[in-house]
C-alpha cells in the first residue's frame, strides 16, 4: 500500500472536487484542533445527486494514489456525504445542510482572547 502524505492527499481531494465542479470548496488545518484528521475539506452540490457524485469522484481519485477512503456516510440521502480519507475528512454537502451545520465555524480556531479570573461566590 502506498503511503500518501496528508498534504498530496489534500490535493488529490481539492482536485477531484474542483474536476467535479464543486460550489466554495473550502479546507481547514485541524492538525491543532483534533488528531482525527490533518485537515478537513467542505464543498457544495448544487443537487443530491451532485453530491454523491463529488463524494464518489474523491473516493475514487484517492483510490488511484493508493489510499482507499476509510468510510463513506450519507450516502442515501447524499444531502451531506461524508467521505474519511483518514489525515483528510471530506464534507460534500447540499447548501441547506451546509449553511445550517456551518462546520466551517465549528472547526475554524476563535481568536485568543485575554483569560480574566472568575472570583469565587
Amino acid at each position: 500500500m502506498t503511503v500518501v502524505k496528508p498534504k498530496d492527499l489534500l490535493n488529490v481531494a481539492l482536485q477531484a472536487l474542483e474536476d467535479g465542479k464543486a460550489v466554495d470548496v473550502k479546507f481547514i488545518d485541524v492538525r491543532k484542533l483534533t488528531s482525527v484528521a490533518d485537515y478537513m475539506v467542505i464543498a457544495t452540490g448544487r443537487s443530491s445527486r451532485q453530491v454523491k457524485a463529488l463524494a464518489d469522484h474523491v473516493a475514487d481519485a484517492a483510490r488511484a494514489v493508493g489510499n482507499k477512503p476509510i468510510g463513506i456516510e450519507g450516502e442515501q440521502a447524499s444531502e451531506w456525504v461524508l467521505v474519511d480519507l483518514g489525515d483528510v475528512i471530506v464534507h460534500t454537502m447540499q447548501a441547506e445542510a451546509r449553511e445550517f451545520y456551518q462546520l466551517e465555524k465549528l472547526w475554524t480556531p476563535l481568536p485568543r482572547t485575554r483569560q480574566t479570573k472568575i472570583a469565587a461566590d
